[in-house]
């Protein structure tokens, strides 16, 4: 549009108008000559006599309106530029007072002069005036501006669309949603990108089996000695000794368990849209005395991956359970994201541990983890479950008293 614009511009100043100020020029030097002519000797019969003579031969109508003034009223052109290079023509030209009209006729231009007798109105051919290419030119040049930004809108969609994929796709994976259906398109760099992703996908994808089976392999291997003691233990006297080495055994036994769980905290699940109210209902109903209080004002339809996010709830209230007795679980909607929040009346921990507690195997040597057993990875397997679903996870002191954990879910 800025090309064809500085097209137009030059076109109109260095072509367009020095042809149309050359034929107005033209036209009013032929109405001066006629004026002149009629003023040799003034009258309807010198009128007639010349108009027969300029009207074959200059395409000029002439006519004497007696003791007829001159028009007051002026109706200018759209084109102003048309107007101002006829008026210069005829002010350089006539010395008589004169009227011109551009605008009544569709193809004729009016022009008046004063004179003793009355007016001298003559008429002339547009061609006459003003360069008739001016408005093709403009025709043509819009028509090729509609189907070039057309043709351009076009390609550009064709070329967006498979960005708008690609960004799609790595939100989706994001998500832990499935993506098989996926295939890089569009131009060659956005082709690179998205086959670049996918064998980003591969290798996080081959990772996670790969620390997934490694940690189930050494639960199983360890599990095989560990039951080999404890059947040895169990046939022994129940000494001081031995119940020490049984309490021994079973903290192994769950921290082999919890390694496994941490392993397993990205999983292969699909996701399915749930309400969120009735879905936290059934995970409240399940968990043990006392039981955490639902507040809902809403009803809120989300995709989760059920099994995932019950561990993760699960986990938020089984760590209020072991510091506080009341919970409350609150969902709610806010700045298009679905909130899930989970506070207790218990001591809470220092705001300088609100990022420490998500790391793996970190304790909180506070209140709330003396005498309470327990890997340290409760809260790691619980973000990265929330993560997988694209959301976050947040800490911050709750009215109750206790600890407030924040769960935000993309909508």
């Amino acid at each position: 549009m800025i090309m064809q614009i500085v097209v137009a511009y030059i076109f109109f100043n260095a072509h367009w108008a020095r042809v149309t100020a050359s034929l107005s020029d033209g036209v009013a030097a032929d109405v001066s000559l006629s004026v002149e002519l009629y003023e040799q000797s003034p009258g309807s019969d010198r009128a007639v006599r010349l108009d027969a003579m300029t009207r074959p031969h200059m395409e000029l109508s002439m006519q004497l309106a007696e003791n007829e003034p001159l028009p007051i009223a002026n109706r200018r052109a759209f084109f102003s530029v048309l107007d101002k290079t006829l008026q210069r023509a005829l002010s350089q030209s006539l010395e008589h007072p004169f009227w011109f009209d551009t605008t009544r006729y569709p193809n004729h231009i009016d022009i008046r002069v004063s004179v003793s007798e009355g007016t001298l109105r003559f008429i002339a051919p547009r061609e006459r005036v003003f360069a008739p290419t001016g408005f093709v030119f403009i025709f043509w040049l819009v028509l090729a501006s509609v189907l070039l930004t057309l043709i351009s809108i076009y390609f550009i969609r064709n070329q967006a669309k498979p960005i708008s994929k690609l960004a799609a796709a790595a939100d989706a994976f994001g998500k832990g949603q499935d993506i098989a259906d996926f295939k890089p398109s569009g131009a060659m760099e956005v082709r690179l990108a998205g086959q670049s992703f996918l064998k980003m996908r591969q290798r996080i994808s081959r990772f996670m089996d790969q620390r997934t089976t490694m940690l189930a392999g050494v639960s199983h291997d360890l599990r095989t000695p560990l039951t080999r003691l404890n059947l040895h233990l169990a046939m022994l006297e129940d000494t001081e000794d031995n119940r020490a080495a049984r309490a021994d055994i079973k903290d192994m036994e769950t921290m082999l368990n919890g390694y496994l769980d941490f392993a397993q905290g990205l999983s292969n699940e699909d996701s399915e849209l749930v309400d969120l109210a009735e879905y936290l209902t059934n995970i409240i109903n399940k968990s043990s005395h006392p039981r955490p209080e639902l507040v809902s004002d809403e009803k809120i339809r989300v995709a989760v991956k059920p099994m995932a996010m019950t561990r993760a709830i699960s986990n938020l209230i089984s760590n209020s359970h072991k510091y506080s007795d009341v919970i409350r679980i609150t969902i709610r909607q806010e700045s298009g994201r679905y909130l899930i929040i989970v506070e207790d009346n218990g001591p809470g921990i220092s705001t300088d541990n609100y990022e420490n507690v998500f790391k793996p195997f970190f304790r909180v040597d506070s209140a709330r983890n003396q005498n309470v057993e327990g890997t340290g990875l409760g809260l790691s397997i619980t973000r990265d479950i929330i993560r997988s679903h694209g959301g976050t996870i947040s800490l911050d002191q709750s009215e109750l008293g206790g600890l407030k954990a924040t769960i935000s879910l993309p909508s």
